[in-house]
């Protein structure tokens, strides 16, 4: 709801600047989530995404069966060590459990990673499209109502930049 009230409030300012500009701006708005979920590769991508996350759920299921077995013969066990066996053991149990917590965060990365080269293709075929329909219609700006950004800024959209630096007194 925030993100619509956002998009809005751009779109009432810049409908206000264009006013002020004397400009025709015309100003469009896409919901790129909806597009992309609507997409026929997104299915592909999520079935992959999906097996690549069991993979590493699998991995992951392995090293905390070691550490369960590890631990359990540890404390069953610990009365008849000697002090050297159990400091090892301790070690052994401690720097997999380290090991353990690394790996789901390089997991939790490389998913990040997997999954935004999986869409990749897709948004830019996204943007593209998007860049198409800005030309073809004359859009000045298209907001994207996922993001509350604009995602197609046209060749008549007026950027103020310079003229708010000015004011701020900024070079």
């Amino acid at each position: 709801m925030k993100r619509v009230f956002r998009v809005l409030f751009l779109g009432v300012a810049l409908f206000v600047m264009s006013g002020v500009a004397n400009a025709q701006v015309k100003i469009a708005h896409v919901n790129t989530a909806e597009v992309l979920d609507a997409m026929p590769e997104k299915a592909k991508a999520e079935k992959s995404l999906e097996n690549y996350y069991g993979e590493l759920q699998k991995q992951l299921e392995t090293m905390a069966k070691e550490y369960q077995t590890k631990l359990q013969d540890y404390e069953a066990n610990q009365a008849t060590m000697s002090n050297l066996v159990k400091q090892s053991k301790e070690k052994e149990i401690v720097d997999l459990q380290t090991r353990i917590q690394q790996f789901q965060v390089n997991a939790e990365e490389e998913f990040a990673g997997k999954r935004a080269e999986l869409l990749k293709p897709m948004l830019d075929k996204i943007q593209n499209a998007i860049n198409a329909v800005g030309k073809e219609k004359g859009y000045t700006y298209i907001l994207d109502l996922a993001t509350g950004a604009a995602v197609y800024v046209g060749d008549s959209a007026v950027d103020c930049t310079k003229d708010v630096k000015a004011k701020l007194g900024i070079k």
